[in-house]
């Protein structure tokens, strides 16, 4: 990390954010208070000239976004989302960001795929379009296969987005050592972690081969989910930057007036794209981690389409069950069970009392139900949660860092088509399903299976565990006082028994 680049960097950002007018904005958007504001300004405003201009045909924040650089970009993309947090205009601003950011041109796009694929557009293509998509990392062109006549989108990363990134990032590592040298008390969300964990996804991100990858494992799980689609990828086409799939025909989610016009109920849209994503995250512990409007299409017989497989979240399976336990508890309104799982996680320190961690769980809770999404302030209840983990010594899970982000934005995603949509009621089926099925008697078999898989491998060898435990003690008898081998005898036996045991488990689940 380089300090004094680092330091400039910083300087800039406030410096373009006072420039374009966006400081303003932002505050607005946030409510922030009048020492807050004067603070900002304060410091911002002596060091304006530094700022960039950017584009002054673009509103304040998306203008100082698009000029501060692509991981910049990404945050106003998770906030175009969020028009209960930010403010509906704010929001609308931002909506650009996704995927109206000017293009680099079609003869650089020519050239990328040439140094990747090893052939001519011309010889591939029957006809190549001008980007019809631009966002922070690539952007995306329509095509024709020149072999099959076939319709594809074929993507293709900006030139030098690597290097942005990283100097990006790289100030980002610097402005989280500062917050953990100068606030102590943030160090408990462990920013440096956080950026970490930020930096590998990025860096996934900007090789397409993972992500043609991620596309075929994510097509894999989601086959069967009805009203759920995704184009194929076209192996033979794809390469680091450059990713060539079929073509999807549809309307932007984010189209609100081209999804009324085609006649397709945004009620039960924005209920069904809240729960396939809770059932990706659940079932198959794999899940599309950008699904922002830009990023999903309604087809005309209102199937979802997905694509941009960029960002994709993964969580095991106890992870998955600790997430189904507490969102269900919310859902019944079982605080204590929801404090118990958290302590039982590990998620808040066992010197805290969980009788008090379920009370104030309850006051974050009880506000939702019964009452009209729209007249909840999620503002207000994150600052309220923000100071509940605090006042608890609550840890940032970077585990849970890519689920807890994509939450917010998919929930943002949903209530742009329907407002009055409460959250809990739609999660209740699927949190519901999944707890039938991973907390109860046939979970038990299901891990009583895997147990039996695994001593099927090293059961064989108990044995000669077992006898070189023996021999080990018998050298150390001279030397030091005789300990006991039962113990050694004890595990191999208790080893073999599990194995039986499962065995006799696996055979009855699996009929």
């Amino acid at each position: 990390m380089r300090g004094p680049h680092n330091i400039w960097r910083l300087i800039r950002t406030g410096a373009t954010l006072e420039r374009t007018g966006a400081m303003g904005v932002v505050l607005d958007a946030f409510e922030a208070p009048r020492a807050l504001r004067l603070l900002a300004h304060g410091l911002g405003k002596p060091f304006m000239w530094l700022g960039y201009r950017g584009d002054p045909s673009m509103p304040p924040a998306t203008r100082a976004l698009t000029a501060l650089g692509p991981a910049y970009i990404k945050f106003g993309q998770v906030l175009s989302t969020r028009p209960d947090v930010v403010g509906g205009d704010l929001a609308q601003q931002l909506r650009v960001l996704q995927d109206k950011l000017p293009p680099f041109s079609r003869d650089e796009a020519r050239a990328e795929i040439q140094r990747e694929l090893g052939l001519s557009v011309e010889e591939l293509f029957s006809e190549f379009s001008e980007p019809i998509a631009a966002a922070s990392i690539a952007q995306v062109h329509r095509a024709r296969l020149a072999d099959t006549g076939q319709d594809v989108a074929v993507k293709v990363l900006r030139p030098g987005i690597e290097r942005a990134f990283r100097r990006d990032i790289d100030a980002f590592y610097f402005a989280a050592r500062i917050v953990e040298l100068f606030a102590p008390g943030a160090r408990r969300l462990r920013p440096m972690d956080v950026i970490t964990h930020f930096d590998g996804v990025v860096r996934g991100e900007l090789d397409l081969r993972l992500e043609s990858s991620a596309a075929s494992e994510f097509a894999a799980n989601t086959g069967d989910d009805e009203g759920f689609r995704l184009p194929p990828i076209l192996w033979n086409l794809s390469a680091r930057r450059v990713m060539t799939l079929g073509w999807a025909d549809g309307v932007s989610l984010g189209d609100n007036d081209a999804i009324d016009a085609a006649g397709i109920d945004r009620a039960e849209l924005a209920e069904r794209v809240l729960q396939l994503f809770l059932k990706h995250a659940l079932r198959d512990g794999f899940f599309h981690a950008d699904m922002h409007q830009g990023n999903l299409k309604v087809a005309a017989n209102g199937d979802i389409i997905a694509y941009d497989f960029g960002i994709m979240g993964h969580i095991d399976e106890y992870t998955r069950r600790v997430y189904a336990e507490i969102l269900f508890g919310f859902i019944q309104r079982d605080y204590k069970r929801v404090a118990e799982v958290h302590f039982e996680a590990g998620y808040v320190p066992a010197d805290r009392d969980v009788d008090e961690f379920a009370r104030a769980l309850r006051a974050v809770g009880e506000p939702i139900f019964g009452m009209d999404a729209s007249h909840i302030s999620m503002g207000r209840l994150l600052s309220y949660l923000f100071e509940v983990t605090e006042r608890f010594g609550m840890e940032t899970r970077t585990e849970l860092i890519l689920l807890q982000r994509t939450m917010v934005v998919v929930e943002g995603v949903a209530r742009s088509l329907n407002p009055h949509m409460n959250i809990w009621e739609v999660a209740k089926p699927v949190v519901g399903d999944y707890i039938k099925q991973s907390i109860g008697p046939r979970a038990m078999l299901s891990d009583l299976v895997k147990t039996a898989r695994v001593m099927g491998r090293f059961g064989p060898r108990l044995p000669g565990l077992v006898e070189s435990a023996l021999i080990a003690q018998t050298h150390e008898g001279t030397q030091r006082p005789k300990r006991s081998p039962a113990p050694v005898i004890a595990a191999g036996l208790l080893g073999l028994a599990l194995g039986a045991a499962a065995a006799v488990a696996a055979m009855l689940l699996l009929g």
